[in-house]
């Protein structure tokens, strides 16, 4: 692969990477300024046996993963037929 192309590459995985983690962050902000993660129950009603700081982190993770799912996405829809017919196929 051509060094410019691995640049790029990088360059795209950054990018995606920032901006997951800026909407991750806002969700974060958004979602436990009406959550009380001490409140949070499974589906079953059983409380959760987790400490408040593990699951901020797990929510950020969730939340994070997701964003960087959707941008990731983006990025290979936004992709012109070249680029897209370049990428190497998996024989198994």
């Amino acid at each position: 692969m051509h060094n410019s192309t691995m640049n790029r590459n990088w360059r795209r995985a950054a990018a995606v990477a920032w901006a997951s983690f800026l909407v991750a962050s806002a969700l974060e902000l958004a979602v436990f300024a009406f959550v009380d993660p001490a409140n949070l129950h499974t589906l079953s009603g059983e409380k959760l046996d987790l400490s408040a700081t593990a699951i901020y982190s797990l929510s950020f993770l969730v939340f994070w993963c997701v964003a960087a799912g959707a941008s990731l996405l983006t990025l290979l829809l936004d992709g012109s037929a070249k680029e897209i017919n370049v990428l190497p196929l998996s024989n198994g």
